[in-house]
This record gives structure tokens, C-alpha cells and sequence, in this order.
């Protein structure tokens, strides 16, 4: 096992080249091969989720290993069904065919969708015969992923009769849908929202056009920690290539920092436009948080992690999504902060709590190992815990599913990243 050990420097003032959004990439590489565009997007995001996309456009394989990689499989399953590029079998890790898809295989079928399960029924691996479909309208819950619904939308423009998608009941993760519907206009998609719980895509096929991604406010969220976390008052990290206006949801990260205080200042405000942020401190911070993770679940292990370690008790809610991700987040999150001594409570899987008390361990106990669960969200937001004390980090490589130069940019701002 690959460990890494991370000390802090001394005084923390460095400018980051952000990675490009991963989000924004996967929707537009789909989008890209829907409008038969010659020209891909530039600045696409080099993490493994988007790597897997590009290498399927490509190769066109007839077996489709995307890995870990949640969204290539849940746009790839909607993309393949709905186009005509034969039979493929689409799979993944192990991991990937415990993770749910009925939902989205159920709602493809009922559109003429040619699909079986491999192995056991609901998951990957899936059998897939694409074919032209005609669309309609649809039925879909409203909490479940994101992702099934951003599927379903994206093939929209090329489904005979397009597609009308009603979410039923609570509608979580809103900003994503909003991101896919603004990706979409971005290639001259005719897809709003009709209502407030109602979606019309019109069948008026993509333009193509050259686009540019921009950068990604999730891989933003780390640095905001570590800015919260250190004891130096004129700590300064600048980030490159962030939007201010951006669609991302992730972006709502400067927001809830600055309770955290954490100062977000923007180089420019010119709409659409990727500019320099600098993080500084503000030298304000609320006593407790109490914030609804339900638009932006991505978020929600770097600030469970960062109220703990600043000793601001909190309670979290909106979390029904971590369950089944690329780990159960919420059993991960638990486990791993009892090693510092912090005891979380959570509630039906949907909410975490912490009093502001640790346990009788110390929450200085000197290089604790953090197991990483072949997620990467668990190695990036355990991290910036080095502000504090030397933390080892397991199985490291797992940030290339999002952000791959992350140890990079940690030694360039003088981290010491010391492979064990």
C-alpha cells in the first residue's frame, strides 16, 4: 500500500492552477458527440472520469470499462442507448457494480431503450444495443442522482419527439440539473424548465461549436480549508481560472467559507470570463453551522472534516447521496474522525451532527493514518488536517479520479509530500 506523509509548510502564500471542471467536461464531451462536432472542448479536465469518456468516444470498444467513474456511466448508459453505435457491454470496478442504476435503465426502457443487466439485477455491468428513440414523456423521482436526470436531458435534443421529464416529489441537487440545462443552451439546446418540477427538451438538434471549460470550484474547496485551518492570520492562496457567476454548484464553497472566515476576493468581475481568486482571512467565524447539503453533496466532506478540526459543531443535512458514491461517505467520514477523536451522529444516512466534543482520544495524536476508501474525495478533504499535524494519507492516487496534480501543487506551495 502506496502511503503518503504531508507536513505543512511554514507559511502557506502559493497560486494554484486549478484543474478544469470535471463536471462541465463530461457534460460537454457528451454533448460534443451528440452534435457529430469535429472539434472537442479545450481545457478539458485530465482526471480519470473524463479520460474514460474521451477514450469510449473514441475507440468506440465494444467493452466499456469506465472504471470508477460514476458519471461516465450514467451519461454513457443514456448516450449508448440513444444512438446508434452498436452493441456494448458498459462496466467498472467492482465497487461500480454495487452502485444502483435501475432508475435510469428503467426510464431508458420506457423510451424503447435496448438494455439488460450482465449480472445481478439493478447494477452494472449492462448490455447495451443502441438505436435511434423516439422520447416522449417521462416520470423520475426528484431525489435521486443528479446524474440520471443530466442523462436523460442530454439525449433530449436528438429523441424524435424530444423529451418532457417531470421530477417527482423533492428535488435534490438542483444546481446540477440547472449546470446540464446551461451546458446544453451553451450548443443551442431548446431545454427549460417548464415548471418547477417539469423539464421540456425540444427535439432541435446540437450546433456545433468550439467551447472552452472552465475551472473547477470543487478542487477549490481544498484550498479554502486549508486557508481555514492555519494559524497564520496573513495565509494567502491564489486560485486560477475560477468564474465568478459560474453554474457550478460547488461554487457555493466562498459562500459558506466566509462563515468559516475565509475571505473570497475576485482579480475581475467580467461574466464568463475565468479570473484569479485570492483567499485570504476574514477573522470572523460562527460559533456553530448549520447547513442543507441537498444542491451541493460534494461539498459536504470537506466541511464535516474542517468544522471538526476548527471545533465548530455542526449539523448537516441533505446527505441522502452519500451512501452511494464511490464509498458509503457517511460510515467513511464517521470512522476516520474517531481516529482524531471526533464522534459524528448521524440521522437515517441523510444527516451528520457533531456537539463540538472530542472523545477521550487526542485530536492531536501525531501521524494518523487516513484511509481513503478508493475515494477521492476522502484523500483531498483529509488532507488539508496537515495544517494542524503531519497527516498520512493511504493510497493516495485515488485524487486522479478529479483532481491528478493535486500532490503537485501541494509541493509547489512547499508541502512536504514524503511517499512512506
Amino acid at each position: 500500500m502506496t502511503q503518503y506523509t504531508i507536513i505543512r509548510p511554514k507559511q502557506l502564500r502559493t497560486t494554484v492552477k486549478l484543474p478544469a471542471s470535471k463536471s462541465i467536461s463530461n457534460r460537454a464531451l457528451i454533448i460534443y458527440a451528440l452534435s457529430d462536432c469535429c472539434i472537442l472542448p479545450e481545457n478539458l479536465s485530465d482526471c480519470d472520469d473524463t479520460e474514460v469518456i474521451i477514450r469510449a468516444l473514441r475507440e468506440n470498444p465494444q467493452t466499456i470499462d469506465i472504471g470508477a467513474a460514476g458519471t461516465a456511466m450514467r451519461f454513457m448508459t443514456a448516450y449508448l442507448a440513444a444512438t446508434d453505435s452498436g452493441e456494448h457491454i458498459l462496466t467498472g470496478t467492482e465497487r461500480m457494480k454495487h452502485r444502483p442504476i435501475r432508475i435510469l435503465v428503467d426510464a431508458l426502457r420506457r423510451l424503447g431503450a435496448d438494455i439488460e443487466y450482465v449480472g445481478e439485477e439493478g447494477f452494472p455491468p449492462l448490455r447495451i444495443r443502441g438505436r435511434k428513440l423516439e422520447g416522449g414523456e417521462l416520470e423520475i423521482e426528484g431525489n435521486v442522482s443528479s446524474q440520471y436526470i443530466s442523462a436523460l436531458l442530454m439525449i433530449g435534443p436528438v429523441l424524435s419527439k424530444g423529451l418532457t421529464l417531470r421530477l417527482q416529489g423533492e428535488i435534490i441537487s438542483r444546481p446540477y440539473i440547472d449546470l446540464t440545462l446551461w451546458t446544453m443552451h451553451e450548443f443551442s439546446a431548446a431545454a427549460e424548465w417548464a415548471s418547477i418540477d417539469s423539464i421540456e427538451v425540444k427535439p432541435q438538434p446540437y450546433r456545433p461549436r468550439p467551447y472552452y471549460i472552465e475551472n473547477d470550484w470543487s478542487a477549490a474547496s481544498y484550498w479554502y480549508e486549508m486557508v481555514a485551518l492555519s494559524a497564520d492570520k496573513d495565509v494567502e492562496v491564489r486560485l486560477e481560472g475560477l468564474m465568478d457567476g459560474s453554474k457550478q454548484g460547488d461554487s457555493s464553497v466562498r459562500y459558506i467559507f466566509s462563515l468559516l472566515g475565509v475571505k473570497t476576493v475576485f482579480a475581475s468581475r467580467k461574466p464568463g470570463k475565468p479570473t484569479t481568486v485570492t483567499l485570504k482571512k476574514n477573522g470572523h467565524c460562527v460559533p456553530r453551522l448549520e447547513y442543507d447539503f441537498v444542491n451541493s453533496p460534494d461539498l459536504a466532506q470537506t466541511f464535516v472534516v474542517t468544522c471538526c478540526a476548527m471545533g465548530v459543531p455542526f449539523h448537516f443535512t441533505g446527505l441522502q447521496t452519500l451512501k452511494i458514491k464511490e464509498t458509503d461517505r457517511i460510515h467513511a467520514l464517521k470512522k476516520e474522525l474517531l481516529k482524531l477523536g471526533y464522534e459524528l451522529q448521524d440521522k437515517d444516512g441523510c444527516e451528520l451532527s457533531w456537539d463540538g466534543k472530542t472523545s477521550h482520544l487526542s485530536p492531536l495524536v501525531s501521524h494518523i493514518s487516513i484511509d481513503t476508501y478508493d475515494d477521492h474525495r476522502m484523500a483531498l478533504a483529509f488532507t488539508p488536517l496537515s495544517m494542524q499535524q503531519p497527516i498520512v494519507v493511504n493510497n493516495p492516487q485515488v485524487v486522479t479520479k478529479s483532481y491528478p496534480q493535486f500532490w503537485d501543487d501541494l509541493r509547489q506551495a512547499g508541502f512536504e509530500v514524503v511517499k512512506n
